[in-house]
């Protein structure tokens, strides 16, 4: 079936109100995919409609109209002329010859996406591809005047249910009831024009983070970025191309209670108040600062102060784009009705981490909702930790998504205090490698895909990114990162039947010498550090270094766990049919040695489609190595040195580096006869 034709089918599936889960298609145009009637274009389409005649002129005006006229992949949110005419009073303006040609610009860019959508494929969240001004537009689902059950976008406007997934021969054109606009607002000016949170907003202003929060791009990057071409590479078996990132942006993301929250939780209504909690929760955290000079509400610009420490442990030093992107899009690798899927973010509060975890699992739901966002939960067999939920959207009537970053509301206060660092994160630390980075998701790197990506395979070195993009980080891109002259980093989009957690990977190449800072654990004491990784012919030597000492022999990727150095024949793929005992006897013969099987709960798709799981834990070569045990001090920067020792040239020295694990002894140290720790 062609791409047009499946689209066609799509819509008229979801016409029928059938809830589809698809995903957007490619941006790129490829005249191959499409089907060969002569059907209208979009820019005929436009034109052929007056009740779109405003926005037409000002596609026209612009140049965009001959974009719609030319092969691709694409969807226009168009504004009617009543929407056009609403928002051109609002402006104080009576026609749209008065719009300059920047407004006029913005607007149209505003409206169209380089990716099909049909109302089927938008689901609550922010769409998967950006719009062509560069920003993610909310989508969330209600209902009309009509009560219709209509895709809502950026809060108020909404698709006319009558109107919608009208299909042209270069995409679907989805009419809107109001023109969509974008904040060109810094975060925290759009935080302190909504009164629904104005304490901790006003907080944030009194205590000096309005400088942190205004930044933006490093200007620097676009000019550095025209040293570096596009490269090529081999990974394994797979040839593939990469660029460096087009942009280096700096983002945020906020997590606010709202003033009704303090209120009924904690009867604060003033930031004088808001401090006297603060001084609660970090005086106890931070004993030896309780009397110090910068200890009173005169000093809360201070970076220890309490106040200004509550305030930054509740934003991310990353713009993560949508509350349907807090922890993995598309769950890729994941085994959810096993395991929550979790993501671990620093935040900035130094040498502090937040944990987000999706509820999946009905059996550790606890009365909690499932398929929602929380924050520092923990719900288990030893602990009934609730958490912080996060809201997915704010009134209709405000903002939320700014230039810099974002924010949510979320239904209690967020602390590092003794139950989250002594309960909630005592336990295994898992990051995928992308997350371990903020620079990628702030720059739309992490999880990209177009034209559901994730089961397609590139044309060896492809060059147009129709199913998404490979990317190499030159030394200085990624902050606590430093690279080699001779060595090559590189970030691989995600394939649901690669054997990567979440589907996707970073890999170093060449002759490779790399260092990175390290996440911070949440308190002193010996860790474990580990790798997850798939073993192949391919891969190189390495030696590692915990804060630039050597860390044992050097660590080879090219050995599967049946190797006769490390289980041979004592391999056995079925843990399934283990008992307790061999399960546990299992895990220790590989754990005295450096190794772990891969988590039960991670898995790939079949080479070549299918919708089996095929799990890690029961494949030889995809696992876990132990890199080292360190005694960690959570007040200092530490850093993983990986250097290549392998005689092997070029490509042939891959080090995969698919996801990260920070365990504390309480995990890792489990010697009873017959216990173990936890597989998933």
């Amino acid at each position: 079936m062609t791409t047009k034709l499946f689209h066609i089918f799509c819509s008229f599936l979801a016409s029928c109100g059938i809830a589809l889960m698809l995903t957007a298609c490619s941006d790129e145009p490829d005249s191959s995919n499409f089907y060969t009637f002569k059907g209208q274009m979009m820019s005929e389409y436009l034109k052929s409609h007056e009740n779109y005649s405003d926005f037409t002129a000002l596609a026209e005006r612009t140049g965009m109209m001959k974009l719609l006229a030319t092969y691709g992949e694409y969807t226009c949110f168009v504004p009617t002329n009543e929407a056009m005419q609403n928002y051109l009073k609002k402006k104080g303006l009576s026609s749209i010859e008065q719009l300059s040609f920047e407004d006029c610009d913005t607007l149209v860019r505003t409206h169209l996406v380089k990716d099909m959508y049909t109302t089927a494929d938008m689901n609550d969240g922010v769409l998967s591809t950006a719009n062509m001004n560069r920003r993610y537009i909310e989508v969330s689902h209600g209902l009309d005047e009509e009560g219709n059950g209509v895709v809502f976008l950026n809060g108020t406007s909404h698709i006319i249910f009558a109107l919608q997934d009208d299909s042209v021969e270069n995409g679907f054109v989805q009419p809107v009831n109001e023109v969509l606009e974008s904040s060109n607002r810094m975060v925290l000016d759009m935080m302190l024009q909504n009164p629904n949170i104005s304490i901790y907003s006003n907080a944030l202003k009194q205590a000096g983070f309005s400088e942190a929060l205004y930044q933006y791009r490093d200007e620097t990057w676009e000019k550095e970025k025209a040293n570096y071409p596009r490269i090529r590479y081999t990974s394994h078996v797979n040839k593939e191309t990469a660029t460096v990132p087009d942009e280096k942006r700096i983002g945020f993301t906020i997590f606010v209670p709202t003033d009704s929250v303090l209120a009924e939780k904690y009867g604060i209504t003033s930031v004088e108040q808001l401090y006297n909690k603060a001084c609660e929760i970090y005086d106890v955290m931070y004993p030896e600062d309780a009397n110090a000079e910068y200890h009173d509400f005169a000093h809360i610009t201070h970076e220890k102060n309490p106040l200004h420490r509550f305030l930054a442990y509740h934003i991310l030093t990353r713009d993560v784009k949508g509350w349907n992107w807090i922890t993995p899009y598309n769950d890729i690798g994941i085994e959810t009705s096993a395991m929550n899927p979790v993501d671990w973010y620093e935040t900035m509060l130094p040498h502090t981490m937040m944990k987000f975890e999706r509820l999946t699992v009905r059996k550790w739901s606890g009365g909690s909702t499932v398929g929602q966002r929380y924050i520092n939960r923990r719900y288990d067999d030893d602990f009934q930790i609730y958490g912080t939920l996060i809201r997915p959207s704010v009134e209709k009537e405000y903002k939320q998504d700014a230039l810099n970053g974002r924010y949510f509301y979320v239904d209690d206060i967020l602390a590092f205090d003794e139950q989250t660092r002594d309960e909630v994160f005592n336990c295994l630390i898992r990051m995928d490698f992308s997350t371990v980075f903020p620079e990628l998701m702030t720059n739309d790197i992490r999880l990209n895909q177009r034209n559901n990506g994730v089961k397609n395979q590139d044309p060896d070195y492809d060059e147009t990114g129709k199913y998404g993009r490979n990317y190499y980080f030159p030394n200085g891109y990624l902050d606590g990162v430093t690279l080699n002259e001779g060595g090559l980093f590189v970030y691989r989009r995600p394939h649901d039947w690669y054997d990567s957690y979440e589907g996707d990977e970073m890999n170093l190449f060449k002759d490779f010498d790399f260092t990175f800072r390290l996440p911070p654990v949440p308190y002193e004491g010996d860790w474990q550090i580990r790798i997850g990784f798939a073993a192949e012919p391919t891969r190189g030597v390495a030696q590692i270094y915990f804060d630039d000492k050597p860390q044992g022999i050097p660590l080879d990727m090219t050995k599967n766990l049946n190797d006769a150095s490390i289980l041979g024949s004592n391999w056995k793929a079925d843990y399934n049919s283990m008992s307790a005992l061999e399960l546990s006897t299992d895990q220790k013969e590989l754990k005295n040695k450096g190794y772990y099987r891969g988590p039960t709960g991670g898995y790939h798709y079949p080479y070549g489609g299918g919708n089996d799981h095929v799990y890690f834990a029961r494949q030889p070569h995809t696992y876990r190595m132990v890199l080292c045990t360190a005694h960690i001090n959570p007040e200092e920067d530490h850093y993983l040195r990986i250097r290549c020792v392998s005689a092997k040239q070029g490509n042939d020295n891959e080090f995969m580096l698919d996801f990260l694990e920070l365990v504390p002894k309480t995990v890792y140290g489990v010697t009873d006869e017959g216990s173990m720790e936890s597989m998933l």
